[in-house]
């Protein structure tokens, strides 16, 4: 027999009628919503930040790579609209979380964004309703550290109401990979909550993918970001392996993916940038500590990987002396981007930021102009580059830096002019692989 509201809950989710309510305005939450009214279900975005509730309710976007058109007409349309009211959650048939999972001190989890937003839910919490985590966490989380708090006034999971797991997979900025094109994995705490979010899911993406239990879920979503994490550090490392050897490693990689089967192509970079790539992985190294495991790849992957923005400023430590016998110290430098990839205003977990910081402190002066990113934002790791404004554009001060160190490889910057007006390129992206160099301006780093 089915529990608490079942069949009604399962009728609206396939009728459209439901009530969707989505905790989290941010890379992840907005582009759901915006999925979710377009297919027609009335849809709440909760944030605590006023401004963004302000910012949707006017129809206006504050992210770059999300249309106001869309939600101009989500919010024209009655199917979407944004509170900083929770208590708004008990009017919820379905309460979607998207919010941060960053690491702690030690490379430990922090899942105080989790626990804080369940305690809220838990207060609103009313029989017949979905709850599903989507953001990226251990194997564990939803059913050991989010359903006890769930419970704890006396509702039960699977009884009283309903839980699941569902991983986010956006990509900011992908034009060609939006949200409901993209297939979602689905893991519920018993057979009804899963064919709950299956029901839900079916309705707003191309194809749910249900697997056998929420740990199973979770862990999905950490192998999709540790295979990207060790695949990066590998080509990291045979970029410093072969550039010893005179090779170039792009060349190398455009040649390998002509092979049609048994290769994928990875680049390599100046370092680990997003929400997911350069922390996910650690979750799983958190807890398989707690099962007496070691995660041996993924520590040597967070290695290099974390080593490449020192590498980069090492490459260009050593390209002053020899172009010019200048010291790092004095030196004046453009980083170009500043963004974690490019064509976005995303600067989560940037490695510009951490190449900033190493430039300064072996004496540069820097600035940076990024065309996406007016000014560096507040953020825990880097508090000291808040606030920081993007140059604007000039072709004819390009000369007046010892260096331009390009972090992002924006579309959109003339890189040929670039490269003709700078006195030296130090290139992490190979985004000037086109440009004539007689010169011989550019060092790929």
């Amino acid at each position: 027999m089915n529990a608490t509201g079942y069949s009604d809950l399962l009728e609206r989710f396939a009728s459209k009628t439901a009530k969707v309510g989505i905790i989290g305005m941010g890379y992840v939450g907005l582009p759901l919503a915006l999925a979710c009214a377009k297919c027609g279900f009335a849809t709440t975005g909760f944030d605590v930040d006023d401004a963004k509730v302000v910012a949707l309710g006017q129809g206006r976007s504050y992210l770059k790579h999300i249309s106001a058109d869309n939600i101009k007409k989500a919010v024209a349309a009655g199917t979407l609209e944004a509170s900083s009211n929770f208590s708004r959650l008990s009017e919820m048939d379905a309460i979607l979380i998207c919010v941060p999972t960053p690491l702690a001190s030690g490379n430990e989890p922090d899942l105080s964004y989790v626990t804080s937003t369940t305690d809220v839910i838990a207060k609103n919490l009313k029989a017949g309703q979905l709850v599903v985590l989507e953001s990226t966490t251990y194997p564990g989380t939803t059913a050991e550290v989010m359903r006890p708090i769930l419970e704890a006034r006396g509702l039960k999971s699977g009884e009283d109401f309903y839980l699941a797991y569902s991983p986010e997979r956006e990509d900011p900025g992908n034009p060609t990979h939006e949200t409901s094109i993209i297939p979602k994995v689905v893991g519920g705490d018993g057979a009804d909550a899963l064919k709950l979010a299956q029901a839900l899911y079916d309705q707003i993406v191309v194809k749910t993918v249900p697997v056998s239990s929420l740990d199973t879920a979770e862990a999905v979503k950490l192998t999709e970001n540790i295979f990207r994490s060790v695949n990066i550090a590998l080509v990291n490392e045979l970029k410093l392996i072969y550039g010893k050897m005179g090779i170039d490693v792009w060349e190398v990689i455009e040649a390998a993916k002509s092979k049609p089967f048994g290769y994928m192509p990875f680049y390599p970079g100046p370092g680990l940038g997003g929400h997911c790539i350069p922390i996910d992985p650690f979750y799983l190294t958190w807890r398989a500590e707690q099962f007496g495991q070691k995660t041996r790849f993924i520590e040597l992957a967070g290695e290099i990987n974390t080593a490449m923005p020192g590498h980069v400023v090492q490459v260009l430590e050593d390209a002053l002396k020899e172009r010019f016998e200048k010291d790092m110290a004095g030196a004046n430098i453009l980083v170009l981007g500043v963004a974690y990839k490019k064509n976005i205003d995303d600067v989560r977990e940037s490695p510009a930021f951490a190449i900033i910081e190493f430039l300064e402190d072996k004496g540069a002066t820097t600035a940076f102009y990024d065309p996406h990113v007016a000014e560096i934002p507040t953020t825990r790791e880097h508090m000291g580059l808040a606030g920081r404004p993007s140059i604007e554009w000039e072709a004819s001060g390009l000369a007046d830096y010892d260096a331009v160190l390009i972090v992002t490889d924006h579309d959109g910057v003339d890189y040929g002019t670039l490269v003709k007006e700078s006195r030296l390129v130090i290139d992490t992206r190979n985004s000037t692989r086109t440009i004539d160099d007689p010169e011989g301006k550019i060092i790929r780093a």
